[in-house]
């Protein structure tokens, strides 16, 4: 089969798979730079490109340091999920969705584990694509807040959905029968909500609070001078 070139049979990827998986990262930075703001209302500047690179840098660092790991996937990571939020929360809902789209990709190559495309998408693409739905809520009162809780549990739609669909079969034994239905919404929401604790607790100190609206109002008045005229 073509799919074994790129696949190993552990799940993990052979080096033909990560030369296409780097190539289709690198065709979705580059589409998205091409197709995003075509009308001229914002332009992607250099500080913005900059802002944006930096955050998914940073995600992916962080990724890598976990306060703890679960036994089937996930884990509860140093911050990671907010650069990408914060990516989403300056810039709107379409940088932080390509953003978290070429996230995702790289969270594949971190820790790739193929058993179909559409498990790859929820388990990687979709997941993380979905931290950009922060946007939403930019601009208003307590937004960021509010956009980092409805990305986290966006997220973990998605990991649940691959759950239900790819993974029921790594159920513990010792996991309550009764509640057989709800085992991927317990396991995966219990390692990002508590990701998620964590880090609104750290939103909510006052100097970090107001760091980030600084460079929130940076990021804002980066976008207005670069507006195009009517």
């Amino acid at each position: 089969m073509i799919l074994q070139v790129f696949v190993n049979e552990a799940g993990g990827l052979t080096i033909m798979g990560y030369a296409l998986s780097i190539c289709v990262l690198a065709a979705c930075v580059i589409a998205g730079l091409a197709l995003a703001d075509r009308d001229g209302r914002e332009s992607a500047s250099t500080r913005r490109l900059a802002y944006c690179a930096m955050a998914m840098a940073l995600a992916y660092v962080t990724s890598f340091i976990k306060v703890f790991k679960l036994p089937y996937g996930g884990s509860v990571t140093l911050l990671s999920m907010l650069f990408i939020v914060l990516v989403a929360n300056w810039y709107g809902v379409r940088t932080g969705v390509l953003v978290g789209f070429a996230y995702g990709i790289l969270q594949f190559l971190q820790e790739p584990y193929f058993l179909s495309l559409f498990q790859v998408c929820c388990d990687y693409v979709l997941a993380f694509a979905a931290l950009g739905l922060a946007g939403l809520l930019r601009g208003r009162k307590n937004g960021l807040l509010y956009g980092y809780i409805l990305a986290v549990l966006a997220r973990g739609f998605f990991h649940s959905l691959g759950g239900y669909l790819y993974w029921m079969d790594y159920m513990p034994d010792n996991f309550p029968k009764s509640l057989t239905a709800v085992y991927p919404i317990v396991y995966n929401y219990s390692y990002l909500l508590a990701e998620g604790v964590i880090t609104v607790v750290l939103l909510k100190v006052p100097a970090v609070e107001q760091a980030l609206d600084r460079i929130r109002k940076n990021a804002i008045q980066e976008r207005k001078s670069v507006r195009m005229p009517d």
